[in-house]
């Protein structure tokens, strides 16, 4: 008696132990099953039932408690193995089998260690799935083949009641070779980034440059095409304002030669600037033109007087019709006292 009520309370306060253990509970008549366990009861050598958590009611010596299934997710060390990849590269890796129970008939009768079938079950489909794959791959795809491996799992574990939730690879071995290798492509490769990194950016900086010479000089162009308008438009503008002055100078000189005493006015300042312009005669040049009768002073006023009076003429025959008949107080003084004015200032 004291025998049965200690087993009856090491089996209610106690955690139930493995399956496959020694240690399996005792049936004494009414047991109490922990959450999250499946107690598989066999009568007289045939399945009869499962316990639910709580509560059950037991014959003793008809009843017996063969299997106890955990419910609960279940972590397994997959053991670290070789593995050859499709470029001959051999590996050493290891992972993360995580399975729950979800039938404990199955777990109980279909197979006969369910943990160690799913274990070798990974190792089998890992070694099949880097087969498939390149050394690259293999560090690149690690989510697809985590998943390939979960796939193959419960396609065989689902006759077991046991489904594969996750798989891992923990660690990924590479052969010191290999990493050497693996190590001076990574470098090569790094150092081809930087040239082209470096040749991109000079190659930037050289079109940079060139587009700034190219709107430099557009701009140059601009600016000296706007500053020859301007100057031309100056030019004209000056031109323009030089013979506005320069009419205006002949209507002022027109209007003061039809005054009264204008033509001999006339008559003196081109006398005047006949005897100027040759006295700077042999100053600004050794090769001279010089008249006949250079010695004739009075002789060559006259001549241009004449000239001037010869193109004049006409004007003044024009003048004189419309102006009104002049008194003759104001009349001009003979040819004769003007040459003796000449000849007398000469």
């Amino acid at each position: 008696l004291q025998r049965s009520q200690q087993l009856k309370r090491s089996a209610w306060l106690a955690p139930a132990p493995c399956r496959l253990s020694s240690g399996l509970p005792v049936n004494i008549g009414v047991l109490f099953v922990p959450q999250q366990e499946a107690w598989v009861v066999e009568r007289m050598g045939k399945f009869h039932r499962i316990l639910e958590p709580g509560l059950n009611f037991l014959i003793p010596l008809l009843d017996r408690i063969r299997y106890v299934q955990s419910l609960k997710e279940i972590v397994i060390n997959v053991p670290e193995q070789s593995a050859v990849t499709l470029d001959n590269v051999t590996l050493q890796i290891d992972g993360v089998l995580y399975l729950r129970v979800m039938d404990p008939y199955k777990a109980s009768y279909g197979v006969e260690d369910p943990e160690y079938a799913v274990t070798q079950l990974a190792q089998t489909t890992m070694r099949s799935e880097l087969g498939k794959l390149s050394l690259d791959r293999v560090f690149r795809e690690r989510e697809s083949l985590n998943a390939n491996i979960v796939d193959a799992i419960n396609q065989a574990s689902d006759y077991w009641g046991i489904r594969c939730l996750r798989y891992e690879i923990k660690d990924i071995h590479v052969p010191p070779r290999v990493k050497e290798s693996m190590q001076m492509q990574v470098e090569a490769e790094r150092r081809k980034r930087a040239m082209v990194l470096e040749s991109e950016g000079t190659r930037e900086s050289a079109i940079n440059v060139a587009e700034g010479q190219k709107q430099a000089q557009i701009l140059a162009s601009e600016a000296e095409k706007a500053e020859q308008i301007n100057k031309a438009a100056g030019e004209a503008n000056a031109v323009l304002v030089k013979a506005r002055a320069k009419a205006e100078a002949i209507q002022l000189l027109a209007a003061a030669l039809a005054q009264q005493h204008g033509s001999a006015a006339a008559s003196l300042s081109v006398a005047e600037q006949y005897v100027s312009a040759f006295s700077k005669l042999a100053k600004d040049s050794n090769t001279l033109l010089l008249p006949s009768n250079t010695g004739d002073v009075s002789s060559m006023v006259a001549q241009a007087l004449g000239i001037y009076t010869s193109l004049t003429k006409p004007q003044a025959v024009k003048t004189q019709e419309e102006m009104p008949p002049a008194r003759e107080d104001l009349q001009p003084p003979p040819a004769e006292m003007l040459k003796a004015e000449e000849a007398s200032s000469s």
